[in-house]
């Protein structure tokens, strides 16, 4: 049976009190309407059609950026008169039979086994809801069943409800699952007969009912995969909510957080054993963390492999971007160090403070210790480079590389200047700007000659 998926993301979202589309807001780094198609392509679905209004170009550009090549289906809902109106739009892209699956693009974290056993149980003849009982239901609809037979017989939105409703914790989460032909003839005949004037969707129950159609409900695992967004309050705590769960699935693989409601993961993160990640540390994108890798507090890696027994020093960033990061066995990185895309450091390589690495390799042993620019390089086994040394890849056009053969030794602030090559024990001197190739074992220093002027006064400052 062919299933369509339809997910709501035409609201403004007044409340978040921005000029960004509220499904574009981020969760983990992503924005969440990107979570809920992500989840439902295991669904298999034949369509995933997104209903858009308020920023519509933004969010189509944005998810057909995220998701290229997806089978993405976008109609408007121009003005936004109600989620039964939203619907509405969808009708006419959606097939005759099958099953058709609503969502809300600003209800981030459904599991797709949520949405999956809601899909099993409509089963291509019943209207299934979502629900969850809540212990403040407010703002919610309130679901109502029979008190004998406990079948559901409506959902009262919260702004109409009576006193007697409002009590009532069961609640509608926003997603269904109906028999596609007859949603669209439930669709046809609604009203906008309520306190706000607007098209519900929760009024297919009573059709659904009057039609002799069973509804059924299921519920999901968890709360958090229900909580919607209406604020920028709401949107930390379930960001708080999001991460603590990562970090207690981390804490049962037998990671160390120093602290876990100081972590975040905008990705994926893949452990090892005996791996110890200090307070505020960000991964982003796909990270590996080896056996017994260090990470010490206020460190931000992206696209990195980092190897088994790496420390990461305190307050180091690592961006591997489209190139990727990996940093080897035994290595040594920060504090204060940068490791940009495509640096790729073998063993025991030690990066210290302030020092920069972007698209070069450096093989075991390497040691660039403080204050220096590696960019576009080769560097050998067991280099010393000195403080205050950079490689000068880019000549205002193109950029150059540097290659640097085994057991060189770079004094200070010398600039190598690409493209060039140093020799195997090669030894630069300090102070030195190198623009030729330097032979192997022997000591090059290219600097001016140093004068001393006797008789020289140091200006004096004019009194007024």
């Amino acid at each position: 049976m062919s299933l369509s998926i339809v997910i709501m993301a035409a609201g403004k979202g007044t409340r978040m009190k921005s000029a960004r589309p509220k499904v574009l807001h981020k969760l983990a780094g992503r924005s969440m309407l990107s979570h809920v198609i992500e989840t439902t392509a295991t669904l298999h679905a034949t369509q995933q059609v997104l209903i858009i209004g308020h920023g519509a170009e933004l969010v189509e550009s944005s998810m057909r950026a995220a998701f290229a090549g997806a089978p993405l289906q976008f109609v408007r809902q121009e003005p936004q008169l109600g989620t039964g109106h939203a619907v509405q739009q969808a009708l006419p892209v959606l097939p005759d039979d099958g099953i058709t699956l609503i969502l809300n693009g600003d209800t981030p974290l459904i599991r797709a086994s949520t949405a999956q056993a809601l899909v099993d149980a409509c089963a291509g003849d019943k209207l299934a809801l979502l629900t969850i009982n809540l212990a403040d239901a407010t703002g919610y609809g309130r679901i109502v069943r029979d008190a004998v037979s406990g079948h559901v017989l409506a959902i009262v939105e919260h702004k109409d409800a009576s006193d007697a409703q409002r009590q009532i914790k069961e609640v509608y989460t926003g997603v269904m699952a109906a028999p596609t032909a007859q949603l669209k003839q439930w669709l046809a005949r609604l009203t906008n007969d309520n306190a706000q004037g607007e098209f519900y969707l929760t009024d297919v129950v009573a059709f659904a009912q009057a039609d002799g159609v069973t509804v059924v409900s299921a519920q999901p695992v968890d709360e958090v995969e229900v909580l919607g967004v209406n604020s920028p309050l709401q949107l930390a705590e379930l960001e708080r909510r999001f991460q603590r769960t990562q970090a207690d699935r981390l804490l049962e693989q037998g990671v160390r957080l120093a602290d876990p409601a100081r972590f975040d993961l905008r990705g994926s993160l893949q452990v090892g054993r005996d791996v110890d990640i200090d307070v505020n540390c960000i991964f982003e994108g796909q990270v590996s963390l080896g056996d017994e890798a260090q990470i010490g507090a206020n460190c931000v890696i992206r696209n990195a492999v980092i190897g088994k027994g790496v420390v990461i020093h305190p307050f180091t960033h690592i961006d591997g971007d489209t190139l990727g990061v990996t940093v080897g066995d035994g290595s040594l990185i920060g504090p204060f160090a940068r490791l940009r895309p495509g640096a790729q450091l073998g063993a025991e390589v030690h990066i210290g403070n302030f020092v920069e690495v972007k698209n070069t390799t450096m093989a075991k042993g390497a040691k660039a210790n403080h204050l220096a620019y590696l960019g576009d390089a080769d560097v050998g086994e067991r280099v010393n480079y000195g403080a205050g040394s950079i490689t000068a890849n880019y000549d205002g056009a193109n950029k150059h590389r540097t290659v640097i053969g085994d057991d060189v030794h770079i004094g200070s602030n010398c600039v190598l200047i690409a493209p060039i090559t140093l020799g195997d024990g090669a030894t630069i001197g300090g102070g030195s700007t190198v623009s030729k190739d330097a032979p192997a074992g022997q000591l090059t220093v290219a600097r001016a000659k140093q004068v001393s002027l006797g008789g020289w006064q140091r200006p004096q400052k004019i009194k007024r």
